[in-house]
């Protein structure tokens, strides 16, 4: 995944030198776009992976300029470098009061800026696998991710993933075996949404436990997106069960009472939100929404995906094996 550099600037200097250093990186990709001063509040909206400030290329004071980023909740843990001719130790102290990570005095050293630049990108990518299990990102990105596409009245689908009946997986066959299911459910979810979006203006988190999201762009074909991933899931997920359970069709499972009850071996449910343009006004309302659907969903036997499509919240929703809400 490409990283998003903001270089805030009035001139074109450094983002000449910086695109001139990574013009034969492959290992790490980057996407650079030069921001004025007059633009910054619109480019936050975007959210970087990081913002370089040059110091001497902009009108405005550094500090309010640090002190605005740090102050966008979304952009409070952004990573800042700040390049300077300032070579005065208290002023250097005063910009990185204001939480930036990197102060690189003028002349550049460009082995030096490469380096920083390169780290701080190899942190990105560490801190945003918050999920050790599966290597997605968790429920900041997740949300910072919607945030984003909302304020910039994008389009898009969420796709609400949850394996059913997952606890009575784990208590037979325990946790280990079950961190697999898991581990097979990400790779199922995030090879087909990969695969099969033709917009590539994808993310894949992991909410926790069993739950997953999926975001895509409303230009890709997210019916056949969670068909193959229900039908690629149901293949596969035989192989997390003994011959036994397969043939018997279900679990057996003792509750506290010490009585026998029987589960459904595991599937896979998919809520699908359709996020028309100014459909919702925050994330919690899609939240709402993909739960609702994720519930019509579960009711059908078997791995089953539903969809809203509605462009408001008055219509309700039929229910059928496929929902298609409209």
């Amino acid at each position: 995944m490409a990283q998003d550099i903001y270089i805030i600037d009035d001139n074109d200097e450094l983002k000449k030198i910086i695109l001139s250093l990574f013009k034969d990186e492959k290992d790490y990709k980057i996407k650079l776009k030069k921001v004025s001063t007059d633009n910054i509040d619109d480019a936050l909206k975007n959210i970087p992976s990081l913002i370089i400030i040059n110091e001497d290329g902009i009108e405005e004071n550094i500090i309010e300029v640090c002190k605005r980023i740090r102050q966008n909740e979304d952009n409070s843990i952004t990573p800042i470098i700040v390049v300077s001719s300032n070579k005065s130790k208290e002023h250097k102290i005063e910009v990185l009061k204001e939480c930036v990570e990197h102060y690189i005095k003028y002349p550049i050293d460009n082995e030096y800026l490469y380096y920083t630049i390169k780290n701080i990108i190899r942190l990105l990518d560490i801190n945003r696998r918050v999920s050790p299990l599966t290597g997605l990102p968790g429920n900041v990105q997740i949300q910072a991710e919607m945030k984003k596409r909302l304020l910039n009245k994008e389009e898009f689908v969420m796709l609400y993933f949850d394996l059913d009946n997952f606890k009575a997986y784990n208590d037979v066959y325990g946790f280990l075996n079950g961190d697999e299911v898991i581990k097979f459910t990400a790779k199922t979810i995030t090879n087909n949404i990969e695969k099969y979006s033709t917009s590539g203006n994808t993310f894949i988190g992991h909410i926790g436990g069993d739950d997953f999201v999926g975001i895509i762009s409303i230009e890709d074909d997210y019916e056949k997106i969670c068909q193959n991933i229900i039908a690629e899931f149901d293949k596969g997920v035989p192989k997390f069960f003994s011959k036994e359970d397969l043939k018997r069709g279900y679990l057996e499972v003792p509750n506290r009472k010490c009585v026998v009850e029987e589960f459904p071996l595991i599937s896979l449910s998919i809520g699908v939100v359709v996020a028309h343009k100014d459909r919702f006004n925050n994330v919690l309302e899609i939240g709402e929404i993909g739960a609702q659907v994720k519930h019509m969903a579960k009711t059908t036997m078997g791995s089953a995906y539903a969809i809203d499509r509605r462009k408001n919240e008055k219509i309700q929703c039929s229910t059928n094996t496929m929902q298609n809400c409209k």
